[in-house]
C-alpha cells in the first residue's frame, strides 16, 4: 500500500511517498481505507524527532485522525460496523502505523461513522482535536453558567471548545486577533477579547472575580493565573503545571486518554448533525504534497484543517 512517511528525522523534506506491507486486522480491530488525513502540529514535531517509543522502527507514518470506509473487519470482533462504512478514526501514530496511509488497521472503540453530510475530508478533521476538546471540557468540570475563557480559539481545538462549551451551557470569553474577531464570533463566543500578553488582564476587565476556568490552547503559560479566580483550574495542552498559586490547578492533558473513547466521539459525530460542531477545513493537498502542507502549516496564521487526500 500507499503510505507518507520518513525514514529519517528533519523538515518537511524529508517525506515521501513509501510502498510499505498491506495491515491486517486482528480480534478486536477494523481497517480503513483511508481517503482523507489531517495534518496536526503533532505530525510536525514528530517529523522533526522528539522522542518516540523505543520499540519503534522506520519508516515512520505520521498522522493521528483519518476518514474512509471500512474495508475489514478483525475476526471475533465486537462492533456495529460493516464493511462499506463510511467511519472516521483518531489513530495513536507510532513507528509506520500512522494515518498518512491508504489503508489504517485502528481498534475498533477509536473508529466511529462519519457524521451524516461530511465530506470524508470534513469528517478526517473532528476525531483528535474533537476529543482534545471534550477532553479539556470534562476535565475542567464546570457546571452550567460558570465562565470559561479560551486562548487560542481560533485554532482547531480552541474552535471546537468554544463550540463544545456553548454546548454545554458555559458562557465563553474567547481571544482573537482583529482577522479572527468575526470568526469566533460566529462560532459562538459570548464575549471576544484581543489574543495577546495582555488577554489575562482583558478577561478580568471583563469578569473582575476570574473566570471558572481556562483552556490555554495559546500555550500562554503563566500569565493565565491572572484571569482565573482563586480556586478554579486552568487546562494545558503542552504538559505545562502551571505557577501553583492562589490554588489554582493546573492540568495538562494528552488526546490519548480519550483515544478509545467511542461513545465520546460518537458523541462529536452527532453534535455535528445537529449543527452544534462546525468543521473547518483550510485547504486540501494529493498525499504526494504531504511537504507543502507541513510547511505550510509551519508558517502559521491557518485557520481551519489541512487535509491530504489519497
Amino acid at each position: 500500500m500507499k503510505a507518507v512517511g520518513f525514514t529519517e528525522f528533519g523538515g518537511p523534506e524529508v517525506l515521501q511517498v513509501l510502498e510499505l506491507p498491506t495491515p491486517e486486522p486482528g480480534p478486536g480491530e477494523v481497517r480503513i481505507r483511508v481517503h482523507a488525513a489531517t495534518v496536526n502540529a503533532v505530525d510536525v514535531l514528530q517529523r522533526s524527532g522528539p522522542a518516540r517509543s523505543p520499540d519503534a522502527q522506520p519508516p515512520f507514518v505520521p498522522g493521528m485522525e483519518a476518514a474512509g470506509v471500512v474495508d475489514r473487519i478483525g475476526a471475533g470482533t465486537d462492533t456495529d460496523l460493516s464493511v462499506g462504512d463510511r467511519v472516521m478514526a483518531i489513530v495513536l501514530a507510532d513507528g509506520s502505523h500512522g494515518a498518512y496511509a491508504e489503508q489504517l488497521v485502528v481498534p475498533a472503540e477509536s473508529v466511529v461513522r462519519a457524521p451524516h453530510g461530511a465530506s470524508d475530508v470534513q469528517a478526517a478533521s473532528l476525531p483528535m482535536n474533537g476529543l482534545t476538546a471534550r477532553l479539556a471540557l470534562d476535565t475542567l468540570a464546570l457546571e452550567r453558567g460558570q465562565t470559561v475563557a479560551i486562548t487560542g480559539a481560533a485554532g482547531a481545538v480552541g474552535g471546537y471548545a468554544l463550540q463544545l462549551a456553548k454546548a454545554d451551557g458555559l458562557r465563553v470569553v474567547a481571544d482573537a486577533s482583529e482577522r479572527d474577531e468575526t470568526l469566533i464570533k460566529e462560532l459562538g463566543a459570548d464575549v471576544v477579547l484581543r489574543r495577546g500578553a495582555a488577554y489575562p488582564e482583558r478577561v478580568r476587565a471583563e469578569v473582575p472575580a476570574g473566570v471558572d476556568g481556562l483552556l490555554d490552547g495559546a500555550s500562554l503559560g503563566a500569565p493565565t493565573a491572572r484571569a482565573v479566580r482563586d480556586g478554579g483550574r486552568v487546562v494545558t495542552l503542552r504538559g505545562y503545571t502551571g505557577p501553583g498559586e492562589r490554588d489554582i490547578a493546573y492540568e495538562p492533558i494528552v488526546v490519548f486518554r480519550y483515544a478509545r473513547e467511542r461513545t465520546k466521539l460518537e458523541r462529536l459525530r452527532k453534535q455535528v448533525e445537529d449543527g452544534l460542531i462546525t468543521l473547518r477545513v483550510a485547504r486540501t493537498f494529493p498525499a504526494e504534497q504531504a511537504a507543502e502542507a507541513h510547511r505550510l502549516l509551519a508558517a502559521g496564521g491557518i485557520r481551519g484543517r489541512l487535509v491530504l487526500t489519497f
